[in-house]
């Protein structure tokens, strides 16, 4: 059975500086919130089971809050979600946990766009871009590179 897994950039952030302290706007909040709340009225997903990770930055954690919110579901904090981090580290970890259920992983761009293009094409360079809380859906019998399938991408702007 194939397994399910969920890639969200954050929400729209402030800037400011440090980048890991940014937090969301007030866009940013409803982002995270309508995407929460789609979520939760599908049928399709397993959320008594996923696990929602989040990047330690501040606007990922309040973008995985607020879904959690809608979900019941915790947050647990995954460090090498970050915007620098590789995405075979992403894909190593991945493979560890692999049985775990579904999972939703937050966290921001590049990260996310190379996750997802590593995981679907095979090649981190290949990944596209992703608006702020946006959300791609993949599905794998392994987590590997260029094994999984992307089954739909929805950004806030497609639930208005």
């Amino acid at each position: 059975m194939a397994e399910r897994l969920l890639i969200m950039r954050h929400g729209e952030a402030a800037p400011g500086h440090p980048d890991p302290e940014r937090v969301l706007t007030e866009r940013g909040r409803c982002e995270a919130a309508r995407m929460g709340d789609w979520l939760a009225g599908r049928g399709d997903l397993a959320v008594a089971r996923l696990r929602l990770l989040a990047s330690p930055y501040a606007r990922a954690r309040q973008t995985a809050e607020r879904v959690a919110a809608s979900l019941g579901c915790e947050v647990e904090i995954l460090p090498i979600l970050t915007p620098d981090d590789s995405p075979a580290a992403v894909v190593d970890w991945l493979l560890e946990h692999e049985g775990d259920g579904p999972m939703l992983l937050v966290g921001h761009m590049p990260l996310v766009g190379a996750l997802t293009g590593l995981l679907v094409e095979g090649r981190a360079d290949r990944g596209r871009g992703f608006p702020t809380a946006g959300l791609a859906e993949l599905t794998a019998e392994v987590w590997a590179a260029g094994c999984a399938r992307l089954e739909r991408f929805t950004a806030p702007a497609d639930l208005a």
